[in-house]
């Protein structure tokens, strides 16, 4: 199984945990680039406006919430990214 295959069953088990660093370096390897917003806000965009995601960094922990992670999910598979 390749790294992005890993991260991407790590996404889905909304049982373990999956870091914000996770999610940058799986977005990255699916052609996806972040663009800073004010305070916690971040986007990440693959040049087609339907497949942008956005949202909050989390803090003070750094693991992302379950319905941030559904989310995320269904944005890359209504993209057919995964």
């Amino acid at each position: 199984m390749s790294k992005p295959e890993k991260l991407i069953a790590k996404l889905r088990n909304l049982n373990g945990s999956f870091t914000w660093q996770e999610l940058e370096k799986l977005l990255h390897r699916l052609g996806y680039e972040k663009q800073e917003g004010r305070g916690s806000r971040v986007k990440f965009s693959n040049g087609n406006p339907a497949d942008m995601i956005n949202l909050h960094k989390p803090h003070p922990g750094n693991d992302l919430k379950k319905y941030a992670r559904r989310q995320i999910i269904e944005k890359l598979e209504n993209g057919g990214l995964i």
